[in-house]
């Protein structure tokens, strides 16, 4: 299990997240700077204890109404080979573990197979912020194909949760900044 250090990031996350979303063809946001908010989100394990991994929600409330985004995330020891130029957020120095690459997680296979086992029931979301601690909140529901298959992320999150479909989608929560609670479709088997 992964443990989650009660230390300091130089820069933080919410400021490389700040500088990245606005160049993101997602972004919805206007000219303005996003303020950002750190609004929810769960961890997964990296078998191998190298990468951290982290679905974080973020919502900028400097739009006329605040959007919910959805970040993964990955912490790695040192760059990612092969990783294209616009998939690192930056670096940071971590109090605790020193320099970390972070990288959206969408273009770090480490995340994308741990997702992949999420949606197949083989890996259990953890706590955002709490060690060692699952997180019953998140949940898979439809089922997963056994081998090899695309996943959709949602990254402008919708508070309503979808009808129901028979392909293996992940549901999970956020709290909008007058804090009202929400829920949605965080990523699905692409069909």
């Amino acid at each position: 299990m992964a443990t989650v250090h009660r230390t300091t990031m130089s820069p933080g996350k919410l400021e490389l997240i700040t500088d990245w979303l606005p160049q993101q063809k997602w972004y919805a946001g206007g000219p303005a700077t996003p303020d950002l908010t750190n609004a929810g989100g769960f961890r997964l394990d990296d078998p191998e204890g190298e990468v951290g991994i982290e679905f974080m929600v973020v919502v900028d409330g400097a739009a006329e109404e605040p959007v919910a985004y959805l970040v993964p995330l990955s912490y790695r020891g040192a760059a990612l080979e092969g990783a294209p130029d616009e998939a690192l957020l930056g670096t940071s120095e971590h109090g605790v573990l020193g320099t970390r690459w972070i990288y959206d997680g969408t273009h770090d296979p480490v995340v994308q197979a741990q997702l992949g086992a999420l949606l197949r029931g083989q890996a259990e979301p953890q706590h955002q912020r709490e060690s060692d601690t699952p997180d019953p909140s998140v949940t898979v529901r439809g089922t997963g194909p056994d081998g090899g298959f695309d996943v959709r992320i949602n990254r402008v999150l919708t508070s309503a949760e979808a009808e129901e479909r028979p392909e293996a989608h992940l549901v999970a929560g956020w709290t909008w900044p007058d804090g009202t609670a929400a829920r949605g479709v965080f990523a699905a088997v692409a069909s």
